[in-house]
């Protein structure tokens, strides 16, 4: 599928030059899309701006500032959290959690607490959304204010990142709708409580170009954190495009050359964002349509790698 069918919007930039820029008929580039998992990176980024500042330390296990955990999540640390190595389930493990019905936050972690995890604390890689979701709680605590007004304070407002917002949309504009495979608008996720910090955000490709920039270039974290997130900390077992897993990140080679990249898909949406270094290359796809998927982004992978 070539870069102009994509349903949504799609930015492919290398340096200052802009290689392909595509908007649906019917949206403008200011339309918001919610991003899914890609949002896991700025729970990342929200977790290593308060250790950068002294608010809390990596190594500190999950039950300091979440009031405790089980016996069994004893040995779990942040970084594990941030790693996807911490050994708890992703969504399919919790099959008593609707992700389309809200619920009070005591009650979400409560239904974490009541499945052991897979395996001891660092021993392998399991993608965990969950974990993401624990993480977005200890940033709240850590800053004092509600998650998705860390996000604004820390981040979005910083960075200029005027049409990105965390949560339920309420009375917003200027938002896509998300349709399943068919064309039919999908039920959404609850984005406030049961997503929050694992796929909450909405965006634009403007403002995750600007976010992508400002990763690299060190202007919201400092070097020492800013490697932290994008070292492999996890092997994952997978193909050489995402072999490891950083903060919030994969990590991998694309034609030979190292990057680092996340997909996402919530209902009605796909997303993907990546950044080759070496070649100043950052690629931002979202789609209003779960029928989008990886093989749509063939065509642009091999503009931004020509």
């Amino acid at each position: 599928m070539p870069p102009a069918q994509i349903p949504g919007a799609t930015l492919l930039q290398r340096g200052g030059t802009v290689l392909a820029e595509t908007v649906a008929a019917g949206t403008t580039a200011r339309t918001r899309y919610q991003i899914a998992s890609v949002s896991k990176q700025f729970t990342a980024a929200a977790v290593l701006l308060l250790a950068q500042r002294g608010a809390l330390a990596l190594d500190d296990p999950i039950g300091h500032r979440l009031g405790g955990c089980p016996r069994a999540w004893r040995g779990i640390t942040r970084h594990h959290l941030l790693s996807n190595s911490s050994g708890l389930g992703h969504w399919d493990e919790y099959p008593l959690i609707d992700l389309h019905r809200r619920v009070e936050p005591d009650e979400l972690l409560a239904s974490f607490h009541e499945v052991p995890p897979l395996f001891a604390p660092g021993a392998r890689f399991h993608y965990s959304s969950p974990g993401f979701v624990l993480l977005a709680h200890v940033v709240a605590e850590a800053a004092g204010m509600a998650y998705q007004q860390a996000l604004a304070e820390m981040i979005f407002t910083p960075l200029g990142m005027a049409d990105t917002f965390a949560g339920e949309p309420g009375d917003r504009a200027d938002l896509a709708v998300g349709r399943d495979a068919r064309g039919e608008p999908a039920p959404p996720y609850e984005l406030d409580v049961v997503a929050m910090g694992a796929g909450d955000l909405w965006s634009t490709t403007g403002d995750l170009l600007r976010w992508v920039d400002a990763l690299g270039s060190g202007q919201l974290l400092d070097e020492r954190h800013r490697r932290l997130m994008h070292t492999a900390h996890t092997p994952t077992g997978g193909g050489p495009d995402a072999a490891g897993y950083g903060y919030g990140l994969f990590t991998g080679t694309v034609g030979g050359t190292p990057w680092f990249h996340h997909d996402g898909g919530n209902a009605g949406f796909r997303s993907f964002l990546a950044w080759v270094p070496e070649r100043d290359v950052r690629i931002v796809v979202l789609s209003d349509s779960e029928a989008t998927g990886a093989a749509d982004l063939g065509p642009l992978l091999a503009t931004a790698l020509a």
